[in-house]
């Protein structure tokens, strides 16, 4: 029935080149295309073309740590004086000194947050030190992995991850002013 229908359609509306209405592909371009008429390969090229506009970007997945000094950190734009505490959702102040006072309790607001953080990366300052295993144990049993490095390379880590979509937060303590380089008198 379709195709009859199609067929009478298509007799009305054809070029004198029209040879049969059961013919493979239209011997003609017609913007009213009948109900049963299905596209094929040999189709005119305008209906297998797909344009694709993106009207709104996703969300970014995170924040990026742009840089680093002896004063602080600076975050998106945002800057951040002193040792810091890098979230998911949120930049917080960190209340430690040194990477003496990475404690449970300092490391305990990184596990009560939702979504639950897959990796924390631990910025010591200026170089890698060690953290207490009592810490690192304690992360380890909320089912949290723990990266430590010095502040510079912590901050490449994070930014790896986070650019990786992954779940992941920072403990950051803002490297010291290095004298390595200063010349000796």
């Amino acid at each position: 029935m379709a195709v009859a229908a199609c067929a009478k359609i298509l007799l009305r509306r054809s070029s004198p080149t029209f040879i049969s209405p059961f013919r493979s592909t239209p011997a003609f371009i017609s913007p009213f295309l009948c109900r049963g008429h299905r596209l094929s390969p040999s189709d005119d090229d305008m209906y297998h073309r797909t344009t694709v506009t993106v009207m709104k970007k996703e969300p970014e997945s995170g924040f990026l740590i742009l840089n680093y000094s002896p004063q602080g950190f600076n975050i998106d734009g945002n800057k951040v004086l002193g040792p810091c505490a890098v979230l998911p959702p949120s930049i917080l102040q960190w209340k430690v000194g040194s990477f003496k006072d990475i404690t449970q309790e300092s490391v305990s607001l990184f596990h009560m947050i939702v979504p639950q953080i897959e990796i924390l990366v631990l910025g010591t300052g200026a170089k890698l030190e060690r953290i207490q295993p009592s810490v690192l144990a304690f992360l380890r049993s909320k089912g949290i992995s723990v990266e430590v490095q010095d502040t510079p390379n912590a901050c490449a880590t994070f930014n790896f991850l986070i650019s990786e979509n992954r779940i992941v937060a920072a403990g950051l303590i803002p490297p010291s002013i290095s004298t390595a380089l200063e010349a000796k008198k």
